[in-house]
């Protein structure tokens, strides 16, 4: 199975990279059969009389769900294939080879796979990642250093990237992954080959959710059509009953928000829930790094073990990057519940005016006929207009419950 068999409904993306691989293999495969070029002197082209298709920096766009780290990766790991078929004209990226084996997993020493739990990436850790970036590979291949979250880069860990980028290593390769290409800083998307993904087709995704993960057809065309093709939700709404709990509950909402009263709980129930998805991921995660790092710092077992003196610092670190994480696990969860919500309201609006389109929330028909029947489309445009503020009120840091009550008593009005 080729690596790029996870990157689902992505035909054009698939091939440019697929072509930037084949000519990264000849690169490299020419420098090992010869002398390196003298300096100033362009390495050997992959394609007689062509320009080659491999470049140092990639930026990959697109909606949530697209796959674009799932892209990244499989072309890190199409860069360090070492499959024997290359030299029989066979493309790199094989996905049984040591190298994309090694890649994909994550545990390839010359690919350093970069994502955040937290809020942002500040400047330490960019800098960490410009100093592995100007390492040489040690396999022989390529260094290539995956940065999922590249949208959440601060302004001066953008501007620590940016020199990276500008003038790279010799055989160092970026690839960036953002929602759009105006969630990096123009002069760091400016030295990028821009790749745009789309949202995979229903279909796709369904089929991918039956064939790795083992799911029943029926089930994963659910989870596919309720996500509309988001592929690690509808992998994850097929897998976790508490997640299928969680939007039964959520799809509700519409119809408790008939008086002031409903409106508020229905914001407190779901900033409640949001909060024990927190809770849930500090009591899996939390405890376990506490006691390792002290461990590490040389405090006895157990919780009373003192603490050596000069450690405190470390400890407070630690205990900061956790309440960081838990305000970012709470405000994914609560986006997510946000995002049924739109769906909910794209489907009364689809019914009301008679669109061909299957519903996204097909189980809860008779709640988006009930919601369709009683109101209108444009009272039906101005909640989805709510849920659409809400979200960005959040992302201007707006007290999560005080944007929620907001937006319930605007769905009661419509």
């Amino acid at each position: 199975m080729a690596v790029w068999d996870d990157v689902v409904g992505q035909d054009r993306v698939t091939a440019q990279l697929a072509a930037a691989a084949r000519d990264a293999d000849a690169l490299v495969s020419a420098e090992q059969a010869g002398p390196e070029p003298a300096r100033g002197e362009e390495p050997p082209s992959a394609e007689p009389g062509g320009a080659s298709q491999m470049t140092h920096a990639w930026l990959f766009t697109g909606p949530p769900g697209s796959g674009r780290a799932t892209a990244a990766r499989a072309f890190a790991a199409a860069l360090q294939c070492v499959s024997p078929d290359r030299a029989l004209g066979g493309a790199p990226g094989c996905g049984f080879c040591d190298g994309c084996h090694t890649a994909l997993i994550g545990t390839h020493a010359d690919v350093e796979i970069v994502r955040t739990d937290l809020l942002s990436i500040g400047v330490k850790e960019t800098r960490d990642l410009v100093r592995r970036s100007s390492l040489s590979p040690s396999g022989g291949r390529w260094q290539v250093i995956v940065l999922e979250d590249a949208d959440r880069l601060t302004e001066g860990a953008g501007n620590v990237l940016l020199k990276a980028v500008e003038e790279p290593a010799p055989r160092t390769v970026w690839l960036l992954c953002a929602p759009s290409v105006e969630d990096v800083l123009p002069t760091i998307r400016s030295r990028c080959r821009l790749l745009s993904l789309r949202t995979p087709p229903v279909d796709a995704v369904a089929d991918v959710l039956v064939r790795r993960d083992g799911i029943e057809p029926d089930a994963a065309a659910r989870a596919a059509r309720a996500t509309q093709g988001h592929i690690g939700r509808a992998r994850r709404l097929a897998t976790d009953e508490r997640a299928r709990a969680r939007r039964t509950a959520v799809l509700k909402l519409p119809l408790r928000v008939d008086d002031i009263g409903g409106c508020l709980k229905a914001a407190q129930e779901l900033i409640d829930a949001a909060g024990e998805d927190a809770k849930q991921v500090a009591e899996e995660v939390d405890t376990k790094e506490t006691e390792e790092l002290r461990a590490a710092l040389g405090a006895a077992a157990g919780t009373n073990g003192r603490l050596p003196r000069g450690t405190a610092g470390a400890m407070k670190e630690l205990q900061d990057k956790q309440k960081r994480r838990s305000t970012r696990t709470q405000r994914d969860s609560l986006d997510l519940a946000l995002v049924d919500l739109t769906g909910f309201y794209r489907d009364v609006l689809a019914l009301q005016m008679g669109a061909s389109v299957p519903l996204a929330n097909d189980e809860v028909r008779d709640s988006v006929q009930r919601i369709a029947t009683a109101s209108t489309p444009e009272r039906t445009l101005r909640r989805i207009e709510a849920v659409i503020a809400c979200r960005e009120a959040l992302d201007r840091n707006v007290a999560p419950l005080l944007a929620v009550e907001a937006m319930t008593v605007a769905l009661r009005a419509g």
